[in-house]
Parts: C-alpha cells; structure tokens; sequence
C-alpha cells in the first residue's frame, strides 16, 4: 500500500523505516549526521516553505513532510487496517 505524505509525494508504506518529529533533529547528533550525509547524496526531498513537521526516512530516501507525526500514523494505520478486511463485494460472472 501506500502513505500521502505531504507536498504531493507518495510512498510505498514497505519503504518506510522510520517517522521522526521534526523537532527532535536538533537532540540527535546522529539523526543530523545522516541527513547531512543523505543530502550530500542528493537523497532528501525537502518540504515547501520550510514547512517540515515530520522526517519520513525510507530505504533510499529522507523526505521532510508538512503533515504532523500523528497524522502520518493514522494514514499508515488506516492502510494497515485496510488490508485486513475482507472483501464481502458480491463477485460477477
């Protein structure tokens, strides 16, 4: 399946590795270094307007998202939840 993460872009919910408040980069000498070292790969897709909530980190890329952590979760969720479901849609012939 996949998660509408924000500024138009949408991953495969597989890819995705971790969900990170934004507000947390600047704590974590370590989160800071890798995004530095992504960037310098060209593989971070940046929010609009230094609008970022959130930091969705895939398996080839880091994306700075406009949508909050909680909202992210619920998207990836509902998805899962999704999945479960059985299809009772009456089958045609």
């Amino acid at each position: 399946m996949f998660i509408h993460i924000g500024d138009d872009h949408v991953i495969r919910s597989s890819d995705v590795v971790a969900i990170i408040d934004h507000s947390l980069v600047s704590s974590s000498s370590i989160i800071e270094e890798m995004i530095f070292n992504q960037r310098k790969n060209k593989q971070v897709v940046e929010a609009e307007e230094n609008s970022a909530k959130a930091i969705v980190i895939t398996n080839d890329f880091i994306y700075f998202s406009p949508l909050s952590v909680y909202t992210l979760k619920k998207r990836a969720n509902m998805m899962s939840t999704l999945n479960k479901l059985e299809d009772f849609s009456e089958e045609t012939e």
